[in-house]
């Protein structure tokens, strides 16, 4: 039976569907979320329309990939997995198809340091993994492999990642993503932009420590 912290940590996946979508980051049911919970996660079930969406449908699945065979979860769900293995400091793992994002994604393109935002993602530049089929355990390496050092990560042909200690912070940097993937797609409409040098993405990292949501 739920607990009533398992029940709330379910309904805070659905709301965040349902926002990424009103947010237009993300379109149907083509992204997924997970939140760490316990000794494993918990994970939006495949193909389920968000608004009909119920708190006793999202997968809790234990981190060596077990879940109760009644259920299905996203089949995105290995590398929602090896993140939350791979980054014991994270604790939401937020996939979607945001338009601009994805456009780059698909150009094979990583975002450079044309904004100081950029830093939010944790380092000078979003990577763009390589491209492999959607839930392989290919695709969870290439993901977990951009995702070094970094918050978020474009995916070849496919769209983005955000991570975060919590799933306000996933969504908040998965929107600044979009907004960056967005200024950069506008930037060469017109020619090669100007970048930031390293050090300044550094001395803002320094100063943005705690930015965004959940900040003390």
């Amino acid at each position: 039976m739920s607990t009533t912290n398992d029940r709330a940590k379910r309904q805070s996946i659905i709301e965040a569907c349902l926002e990424m979508n009103r947010l237009g980051i993300n379109q149907g049911t083509s992204g997924n979320i997970s939140l760490r919970h316990e000794d494993g996660m918990l994970i939006t079930p495949t193909s389920t329309p968000y608004d009909a969406m119920r708190p006793e449908q999202i997968v809790f699945m234990n981190l060596d990939g077990s879940f109760d065979a009644q259920q299905r979860p996203s089949s995105e769900w290995r590398f929602h997995r090896d993140i939350l293995k791979a980054r014991p400091e994270i604790n939401a793992v937020v996939h979607a198809h945001p338009p601009h994002a994805t456009i780059l994604a698909i150009m094979g393109l990583e975002i450079p340091p044309i904004h100081y935002m950029i830093a939010c993602a944790g380092g000078d530049t979003i990577r763009c993994a390589r491209y492999a089929t959607f839930g392989t355990e290919e695709l969870s390496q290439h993901a977990v492999a951009a995702l070094q050092g970094r918050s978020a990560c474009l995916l070849a042909h496919h769209g983005m990642i955000a991570i975060g200690s919590s799933l306000s912070k996933a969504m908040w940097l998965a929107v600044e993503v979009e907004a960056l993937a967005r200024q950069y797609h506008g930037c060469l409409q017109i020619g090669t932009p100007p970048l930031l040098p390293k050090a300044e993405i550094e001395n803002v990292r320094a100063r943005m420590a705690g930015y965004g949501p959940d900040a003390e």
